[in-house]
């Protein structure tokens, strides 16, 4: 068996996230007090219980979406004894990045909350609300969605944010610009569009005022070598180099998340198990169709942890 650690990114957040595991488990409930002893906020409760609509703010639901997967981690290694470095390679989704890189050993859990907070606050500033957009193409190749995204930027900026699966590509950019590659994207052979609920237009050019503040913050931490390698966001392919990571991490605000990629690349050098760490099963059911020779596994819920555990020790 060839081992991937996959890490959730936005959208997977809901009120209740790492409640069971921190009930269940002291070593889970000490991992988010860490987090909110960095943050100097009490993002667990928040996490616990809601509302909804503050834990979906994106400076409250990056760090929070970090935290419950590195709930998960400090379990599996506490209380079942398997540890990170059984895999053979970490991805994350977007801010599932730094989840990765954390449990990886690269950087701390209080450096890697601070730093999805201050990413998350220079996201949302970097564009004023109502003024960007992203669109979910579905049934989408990556030249229908170039194509759609030539006929949105005559209006404005409009980039490929992700390329999550097979027929799911998300644009993002100017708000006139994204709304027109949507209307224009049927003509072009998509299936559907679909305006997404967001607060700012993720992972396009527009970010860049956000990509140089995570520059400057991560000039601050110390990153080490991981203890398995990051199939990283930007290339789809595995990096150790922690300056090469350090400007990934950089990049990666603007570029698109190249996750159909990343899965594929995985796949194809042997990993035949992903477990995804934390909230929800949204990565999970992104590579069932498109890996059919890849177990999945979405380890969410404390009853998951030790069946997997026997499976991986087996």
């Amino acid at each position: 068996m060839s081992l991937a650690f996959i890490f959730p990114g936005q959208g997977s957040q809901a009120p209740g996230m790492g409640k069971a595991f921190a009930k269940t488990f002291p070593s889970a409930a000490e991992l988010l007090e860490e987090v909110d002893d960095a943050l100097g906020q009490k993002l667990s409760g928040l996490m616990f219980d809601g509302p909804a609509d503050e834990l979906t703010l994106t400076e409250n639901a990056q760090p929070a979406l970090m935290a419950a997967s590195l709930a998960v981690v400090r379990a599996l290694e506490t209380e079942f004894g398997v540890e990170i470095s059984r895999a053979a390679y970490v991805a994350g989704h977007s801010l599932g990045e730094y989840s990765a890189l954390a449990a990886a050993g690269a950087f701390s859990v209080a450096d890697a909350a601070r730093l999805l907070k201050r990413r998350g606050r220079a996201m949302q500033r970097a564009v004023p609300v109502g003024e960007g957009a992203m669109a979910a193409l579905l049934g989408a190749d990556v030249a229908q969605a170039e194509a759609a995204c030539a006929e949105g930027a005559i209006h404005g900026v409009c980039d490929i944010a992700n390329d999550n699966a097979p027929g799911q590509i998300v644009i993002s950019g100017a708000r006139a610009a994204v709304e027109a590659a949507a209307a224009k994207s049927k003509d072009l052979g998509v299936k559907k569009a679909m305006m997404l609920p967001v607060s700012a237009p993720f992972h396009c050019s527009l970010m860049r005022p956000a990509a140089d503040e995570m520059a400057e913050a991560l000039r601050e931490v110390v990153i080490k070598a991981p203890k398995v390698p990051l199939v990283a966001n930007v290339t789809a392919r595995p990096e150790s180099d922690p300056e090469t990571i350090k400007a990934q991490l950089v990049q990666q605000v603007t570029a698109s998340v190249r996750w159909r990629e990343s899965g594929a690349w995985m796949a194809e050098n042997g990993v035949d198990v992903m477990a995804e760490l934390g909230a929800g099963k949204v990565l999970t059911t992104m590579h069932k169709r498109a890996l059919p020779d890849v177990a999945g596994q979405a380890l969410n819920g404390p009853e998951d942890l030790e069946a997997f555990a026997s499976m991986v020790k087996g």
